[in-house]
């Protein structure tokens, strides 16, 4: 089956409160895709963004970012009052996220909200995840990480940072509101979560969510689960991740994750990887996972190098891995992101766990690299296809900015024309290509510039910002969209969506 989708993080929806959420705007972008013939919504993690608001380091696998919270939907189930968020300062930019104003005011009003949940008021939990392992340790990192002004688990107290059980137990009596506190937000998060999940899917849509490989170091995952990553006897990483220099990066990326204990986690038969993936399609109906070359070699650099250059390929678990997650968590819908330079090993990899790989279109026209596997003529039909993701720009930026030369060849071999719109030829290119699957970013249907790239990498300060204006997915553009599904076949297998009545 021939399908499609939109590539948007849930922090690039339009929201008075300084970063898209969960709340009304979500669905209007749900509505939006089902008018415009599409099966899929692909978001980024949703984890508790850390250092650097990346969503790919995170404080937990498990957790959900409280920002994404809606302010809106608390105050309808009695937690808020309207006048105390709207009128606190989320920034002053509608298409930038500003994430300084919301560390230093959102959490205040999450507070509030958890504080009268004990009062009683009338307020229904859909679902619950009382019982779920990952909370209470998730909970105390968070009490802690606050209690020690924000500071990384690998500065606590040795007692702490080595998990003594007199120390824990001590700190989960001194800290026990603080630890109800962050429980609740998730309570709170994963509520609305599951309830906008179950909207999106009754559209007829199905959300790609996206697993990074690595974790942060400074996670609750590694300082509750020490063993399963290559640590020393302090706690502290021998080595980390990151990608070897190539044409695009002269000293490779420097990552800084720490690296998984293969054997420890073969040997228990990669428990924790199971409860992760199957924690993520309880979220999601898609699992994009990132990085699958890693599965195969991982690139390890020594611990405190400033730069990648110095690292090595090692063996990764290969596909005895994924035959562990088929065997115990049977045939799950699995997208394997493997970009880049890819050895013949990683091939078989790939071929051999039966994933669809992906293309992308700005890649094909590089003269740097790649050769000629991401032209649209070479697809096998199990793949999926982006113009760009969230790592490349948009495909106007990348008209602008790329070398003359590769444009030259994208616009002769797309057939791509100002009248048409550069976003749209090369967007069509990738509907009509052999591609089971073809995914654009949501800022390439609006056709905006390098401004709108959501992430640069390896660089620091200035991604992750991104949002769109409200009332930008309108009815013309789904019609527009919707043509171009029925042209190329993309529609899913339902009858034609009725026309939008509402989009703000």
């Amino acid at each position: 089956m021939r399908k499609a989708g939109v590539l948007m993080p849930i922090s690039s929806l339009p929201s008075p409160c300084g970063i898209g959420t969960m709340g009304a705007a979500a669905r209007e972008f749900a509505d939006f895709l089902a008018a415009g013939g599409q099966s899929c919504w692909q978001i980024l993690p949703i984890g508790p963004t850390s250092y650097g608001d990346s969503p790919y380091q995170a404080f937990s696998s498990f957790a959900g970012n409280p920002y994404f919270i809606d302010l809106d939907m608390l105050a309808e189930w009695g937690l808020l009052e309207p006048e105390e968020y709207q009128s606190m300062d989320w920034g002053s930019d509608p298409e930038r996220v500003d994430y300084e104003a919301l560390y230093q005011n959102r959490f205040d009003v999450l507070r509030l909200a958890v504080s009268r949940l004990s009062r009683g008021d009338k307020f229904e939990m859909r679902g619950t995840l009382w019982g779920a392992d990952w909370l209470e340790d998730y909970a105390l990192f968070m009490a802690l990480k606050n209690k020690f002004g924000g500071a990384a688990w690998l500065d606590w107290p040795e007692e702490l940072r080595l998990r003594e059980p007199d120390a824990l137990k001590q700190a989960r009596k001194e800290l026990a509101a603080e630890v109800d506190f962050w429980k609740w937000v998730q309570h709170l998060f994963f509520s609305q979560w599951w309830d906008l999940k179950e909207y999106v899917n009754k559209k007829g849509i199905s959300i790609i969510g996206d697993l990074p490989i690595y974790v942060a170091l400074d996670s609750a995952d590694v300082w509750s689960n020490p063993d399963q990553f290559q640590l020393d006897e302090d706690g502290r990483p021998t080595e980390v991740a990151g990608c070897p220099p190539d044409a695009f990066t002269a000293d490779g990326q420097l990552w800084g994750n720490p690296l998984f204990n293969w054997e420890k986690m073969k040997e228990d038969g990669y428990a924790w990887w199971l409860k992760r993936i199957a924690w993520q399609f309880q979220i999601c109906d898609t699992l994009r996972i990132d990085h699958f070359r890693g599965f195969d070699e991982y690139y390890a650099i020594p611990y405190g190098d400033k730069t990648a250059r110095n690292g090595g390929w090692k063996p990764g678990p290969g596909i005895a891995f994924f035959k562990t997650v088929n065997k115990q968590l049977g045939k799950q819908d699995i997208i394997a992101e493997d970009l880049g330079f890819l050895t013949p090993s990683v091939r078989r990899l790939l071929k051999a766990s039966g994933y669809p790989g992906m293309k992308v279109l700005e890649f094909a026209f590089d003269s740097r690299d790649t050769g000629s596997d991401y032209l649209p003529h070479c697809y096998p039909t199990r793949c999926v296809v982006y113009a760009g993701t969230h790592d490349n720009d948009t495909i106007q930026g990348w008209m602008a900015s790329a070398p003359k030369k590769d444009v030259s060849f994208a616009k002769e071999y797309l057939r791509l024309t100002k009248r048409e719109g550069y976003h749209w030829g090369m967007m069509r290119s990738a509907w009509a290509s052999p591609a089971d699957l073809a995914v654009m970013q949501a800022q390439d249907l609006l056709g905006l510039g390098s401004e709108a790239r959501m992430n640069t990498p390896s660089t620091l300060g200035d991604n992750w910002k991104w949002r769109a204006l409200p009332g930008a997915f309108d009815e013309k553009l789904a019609r527009r969209l919707y043509k171009e599904m029925r042209v190329y076949q993309r529609l899913p297998k339902a009858p034609k969506p009725k026309k939008l009545t509402k989009l703000t």
